[in-house]
């Protein structure tokens, strides 16, 4: 494991977006929280790909999936009072939470993660 991708990050390799060149290299290595996972897969399906598709590609990825345990689930709600003010969603502090749980940087697209002190090395992609 190398580092951690939130759903962004994920997203731009999925849809083809900007950013996905810096993405790509990692995903043999990375892992995804399973919360992360569900949102890159709805996307998916709201832009147009189908069901199978979606599903096909992205174990296609080879990607580690965390299941979101009770613990990570009380990480999460911790990281609310210093996220608060950037307009993290549970998607976004359930990454930073794998991420610092595991010792693992985490990529994402999320211009409004820069600069967050919580103890995580966070990369942007674009």
């Amino acid at each position: 494991m190398t580092v951690v991708l939130d759903a962004s990050a994920l997203l731009t390799v999925l849809l083809v977006e900007p950013g996905r060149d810096n993405v790509e290299p990692h995903l043999m290595d990375a892992i995804i929280s399973a919360v992360n996972l569900s949102e890159v897969f709805a996307r998916a399906l709201k832009a147009g790909v189908s069901s199978d598709d979606a599903q096909w590609i992205l174990e296609g990825f080879g990607l580690m999936t965390i299941s979101f345990s009770a613990e990570q689930a009380i990480e999460t709600a911790l990281l609310l009072p210093a996220t608060r003010h950037r307009g993290l969603s549970l998607g976004d502090r359930a990454s930073l939470a794998l991420a610092r749980r595991e010792g693992l940087p985490v990529l994402t697209a999320d211009r409004q993660w820069e600069g967050l002190d919580v103890g995580v090395d966070i990369r942007l992609i674009r």
